[in-house]
């Protein structure tokens, strides 16, 4: 009963963990320049801003530049303007976040590969918890983004600071079902290690038999 307590603790934890803040109503009416054509997806707004002078890496009052608020809009094509006059793809905004990672909580495959394509590393360190995109879409059960970060090169292994790695997580934090099987069947079939433990020494083969994941640990069973 104490180790199934201390699992349901983690898990709310993990769930904060993957918090986002995207722009409020009232920041978006205070957007102007950059930022009020990002989140509307005004390309040429943001070409003439740019010509204008205007900082293309400019932060709002919670870190955030033009090219996240792009991504927290969904604006592919604001975003690929803001990248071709010079946006830093890799900046972090206030909570740690870069673009990719953005697009990897909101299951937007098209926005996470475009931000690839654009000079985003896919394997950033972010978060508060220091995890990385694949980790946040493991967790959500994202598996069109999984296998794009995949294909992407993003690091299998990464250990957040919660010592905990994509398998992991989509086994403490997901939900045992299919989407959760299929992200860790794409994890394993790539060469992610099934074996690493928690800080308190728990696989993610025990964690998914406390759970009653029949399926996953059957997963995490074999050896092929």
């Amino acid at each position: 009963m104490r180790r199934f307590i201390m699992i349901v603790c983690m898990i709310g934890f993990g769930t904060a963990a993957m918090a986002q803040t995207a722009p409020n109503d009232h920041e978006i009416a205070a957007y102007a320049g950059l930022f009020s054509a990002a989140h509307v997806g005004d390309v040429a707004a943001i070409r003439k801003q740019v010509s204008d002078g205007a900082n293309v890496n400019a932060r709002d009052t919670k870190g955030r530049t033009p090219a996240h608020v792009a991504a927290f809009a969904s604006q592919d094509e604001a975003l690929r303007a803001l990248a071709e006059s010079g946006a830093d793809m890799n900046a972090l905004e206030g909570r740690a976040y870069d673009v990719v990672t953005i697009a990897a909580v909101a299951d937007d495959p098209e926005l996470l590969s475009l931000a690839i394509e654009l000079g985003n590393d896919p394997g950033l360190v972010t978060s508060p918890y220091d995890g990385t995109a694949l980790i946040a879409a493991a967790h959500l059960g994202h598996v069109d983004v999984v296998r794009r970060l995949i294909a992407a090169g993003a690091p299998l292994d990464h250990v957040n600071n919660l010592h905990w790695t994509a398998v992991m997580e989509a086994v403490v934090l997901g939900d045992g079902g299919a989407n959760h099987q299929e992200v860790l069947d794409a994890l394993l079939a790539t060469g992610a290690d099934r074996t690493l433990a928690d800080r308190d020494g728990v696989t993610p083969l025990q964690h998914a038999e406390i759970r009653g994941f029949a399926e996953m640990a059957a997963r995490l069973r074999r050896q092929d």
